[in-house]
């Protein structure tokens, strides 16, 4: 028997954390499994079904026998949809070879990180931002620069802020609008003043993750080359169809960017998950060629959800909830909790115990707010049942209800 001890793991392995999302969701199965009742409000997946003509898409490449290896960076009939998907939508032209499908938007940052970064490159992180950011700046070798956004400032990140934190070794700066986890959105204008700082620094690129750009409530989403021509040709646009169109275990992400980028992609890619499954990329241009006109019912019943959870928990005492523009979640102050003690003695310190808390007390699943760089909130994900949420939203009333030196008045500090 190997004992672990000769087992010498990669300094790049020991700098990563586990993904805080995927913890709580394993944590959930395991009490699931142990007969408990607990709903996962941690989760950034909507409950609703795939739409039945991209399903059925799938079945027609597998009975068309489309079960063979593609070309690693995807289909010509993906990339001629995503091509037409952002001139239609977006105002832009792209070429075959600006275009890279992969297995999964979060592959597609990873490879564009490691394409780019050497030992000490610095990567600009609004926070608060997606967990797996750092890591993965981390993990191709970069520093990750943080730089917060305040509440009161909609959680944006300011063109001063942005100034400040640009150096010589400053390579990237991550976008991601609509955001997760506080579902802010850019407009125009806060893209303009990114812009013009950006122009000053002709070495920095902007990775702008795209993933929920379908999923607004009131302000339009507009991509930074449209806004700003000049930064075309180096802006990495990275989106998929996990968010918007239901398909989070189909796993197909797509980018458009310099075609020397795209190149570097597509070599690393060839080397590691190879072409993204061919039956998911005859799904994805089916998905992208029909449009999005169907999401319109979906954005009412999520609009609706968002309510739930601003009216249930915007008035518990101890909670105080921004309204989100978009994205489907909620980023929830608990400021108010901190000092308060639980019926079984403990303290309430951070967030991570309101949400060790409201799992334990309320059997509901959120991911604390330190997981994304800001404390002390917690993140709820709305895509879930609506019956549910408010079930869920009721009882994480009534678990802070139950706290001993709880504040009197909602939204009390």
């Amino acid at each position: 028997m190997i004992e672990d001890a000769t087992i010498t793991l990669a300094p790049r392995v020991t700098r990563l954390r586990h993904s805080p999302t995927a913890a709580i969701s394993d944590r959930i199965r395991a009490l699931r499994a142990e007969g408990r009742m607990v709903d996962n409000l941690g989760e950034g997946e909507l409950d609703f079904d795939t739409p039945r003509h991209i399903r059925d898409a799938a079945h027609e490449a597998i009975e068309a026998g489309e079960t063979k290896y593609t070309a690693v960076g995807g289909t010509p009939a993906l990339k001629t949809a995503i091509i037409g998907k952002f001139e239609r939508e977006n105002g832009l032209c792209y070429r075959p070879d600006e275009i890279i499908a992969g297995s999964g938007a979060k592959s597609l940052i990873l490879n564009a990180l490691l394409a780019t970064l050497s030992i000490d490159d610095e990567v600009i992180v609004p926070a608060p931002y997606w967990v797996s950011y750092p890591d993965m700046v981390a993990l191709s070798d970069g520093q990750p620069v943080i730089v917060g956004c305040e509440e009161n400032a909609g959680w944006k990140l300011r063109p001063e802020a942005l100034e400040a934190a640009i150096s010589p070794r400053t390579r990237w700066l991550i976008l991601n609008s609509p955001n997760n986890p506080t579902g802010a959105v850019y407009d125009a204008d806060e893209l303009q003043a990114l812009a013009a700082v950006l122009l000053r620094h002709p070495h920095v690129m902007v990775l702008a993750d795209d993933i929920y750009e379908h999923l607004r409530f009131e302000r339009p989403y507009v991509a930074l080359p449209r806004i700003e021509p000049r930064l075309k040709s180096r802006t990495l646009l990275v989106n998929g169809v996990s968010k918007a169109y239901s398909m989070t275990g189909w796993r197909i992400g797509y980018a458009a960017g310099p075609q020397k980028l795209i190149s570097a992609m597509e070599v690393l890619q060839s080397q590691s998950t190879s072409n993204p499954s061919s039956i998911s990329q005859a799904a994805a241009a089916r998905a992208l060629d029909a449009g999005a006109g169907f999401m319109e019912d979906w954005i009412a019943i999520l609009r609706a959800r968002r309510d739930i959870v601003l009216s249930i928990l915007g008035t518990t005492p101890g909670l105080r909830c921004a309204t989100p523009e978009g994205a489907f979640y909620a980023f929830v102050n608990v400021v108010g909790l901190l000092g308060c003690t639980t019926r079984a003695g403990a303290t309430i310190r951070n967030d991570l115990d309101v949400a060790t808390y409201l799992l334990d007390e309320a059997g509901v699943g959120v991911v604390h707010g330190a997981a994304f760089g800001a404390s002390p909130y917690v993140r709820i994900a709305y895509a879930v049942d609506t019956d549910t949420l408010r079930a869920a939203c009721e009882r994480i009333r009534s678990a802070c209800m139950a706290l001993t030196n709880a504040p009197q008045k909602a939204g009390a500090r």
